[in-house]
């Protein structure tokens, strides 16, 4: 067998074998990571599938990652990070800069460090919603958390 055949080869199983193993819903839905239950998505179940049809192992693998991680379920499900433990605070009239230093230093103890002009307002109705519009954000790029 010549030299550039073996390459061809080689090239060709490696990516057949590599390609899968990050799990077909990690690539696709990053900002789905962390979540811990849900519905599933069946795009992802059927191209986890087809990996899993066409090689076994690397298939295998795509499931399990994609379950490891949680970007197998759709949106709205339970999360691994902070979400059940989020503080609801009301304020009276319109949100100043004073009224929520006071808060910020109940709960935190402490005085915040970056600016108030900074600060992003999103109004949610519940956690899934709240979950929603950050990583709408984050994809964006217009926060940082």
């Amino acid at each position: 067998m010549d030299q550039s055949r073996r390459r061809l080869l080689a090239l060709a199983g490696t990516t057949a074998i590599a390609a899968p193993l990050s799990g077909c819903g990690t690539l696709l839905y990053p900002e789905r990571r962390g979540q811990t239950g849900g519905r599933l998505d069946t795009a992802v179940v059927l191209l986890d599938g087809l990996g899993l049809l066409l090689f076994l192992v690397p298939g295998l693998i795509a499931f399990a990652v994609d379950f490891g991680s949680g970007a197998i379920y759709l949106p709205g499900g339970s999360r691994a990070d902070a979400g059940d433990d989020l503080t609801t605070y009301r304020f009276a009239g319109d949100l100043t800069e004073e009224k929520f230093d006071r808060a910020y230093e109940r709960q935190y103890g402490e005085t915040r460090d970056w600016r108030f002009e900074d600060a992003q307002r999103i109004e949610v109705s519940d956690v899934e919603e709240l979950h929603r519009k950050l990583a709408a954000l984050r994809a964006s790029g217009t926060v940082r958390l």
